[in-house]
């Protein structure tokens, strides 16, 4: 795929969130926090590929775009403290709602430069090939890269390649210890609406057991058939 093109789909991507937080209810707070964790996972991985090879190439082939590719890496160290914050906060804090919509307005403005500024600018000096080769090395970019913001690790070559690398692996566990949590959080949230209504509970056991009983009845019926017939 083209480089350019892949990174555009991955801006439509993160808009397509934007517009699904901005449309949550001011009380929807896990929906706004699932949203939200989907929102710092894309720009993550987002930044690092671009940070790993987009900004790098632009550097090499042209000199001119060196106060672009500059800009473009200050404006994500900043996005990278205020994903990290949001990482870390709940949905109910009275500053999480500014925080997220502080955030969009400055990845819009990000895009919007690197859409209008930078892509045709490398569309000028790099060739269809060098483009589709570029974009293959973003798309396997994209599996190695960490889930999560690391404001604090280098934003350039070769510092934020084997940093990325190290933040995957950790990235994976916080991850994977996440979902045990919110999997746990299910459970235990269905097992207080069971206790605060055990008739319902009951009612749905003594249906189930209804249903299997008839079920078995059923098929005695059937056996019996069968062996009628055979007897005849």
């Amino acid at each position: 795929m083209n480089a350019l093109k892949l990174l555009k789909t991955d801006h439509r991507t993160v808009e397509a969130l934007f517009k699904q937080f901005e449309r949550a209810g001011d009380k929807a707070f896990k929906e706004k926090q699932e949203i939200a964790r989907k929102i710092v996972k894309e720009l993550a991985i987002h930044a690092s590929i671009e940070e790993q090879l987009l900004y790098p190439a632009a550097r090499a082939r042209d000199e001119r775009l060196e106060d672009d590719v500059l800009e473009a890496l200050e404006e994500h160290h900043v996005a990278k403290w205020t994903l990290d914050e949001i990482d870390r906060m709940s949905p109910e804090d009275e500053r999480f709602d500014a925080k997220v919509t502080v955030l969009m307005e400055s990845i819009r403005h990000h895009v919007k430069e690197e859409e209008t500024e930078l892509f045709p600018k490398l569309e000028r000096v790099m060739g269809k090939a060098e483009l589709n080769a570029l974009g293959a090395a973003l798309e396997q970019a994209k599996t190695l890269a960490p889930t999560r913001p690391h404001p604090m690790s280098p934003d350039t070559p070769p510092g934020n390649v084997i940093s990325d690398a190290l933040a995957k692996i950790l990235d994976m566990g916080r991850d994977a210890a996440r979902e045990v949590g919110r999997r746990a959080g299910k459970v235990a949230t269905q097992m207080v609406n069971r206790a605060k209504n055990p008739r319902g509970t009951a009612k749905a056991s003594g249906g189930t057991a209804k249903r299997a009983t008839t079920a078995k009845r059923s098929a005695a019926a059937k056996r019996g058939a069968r062996r009628t017939a055979t007897a005849r």
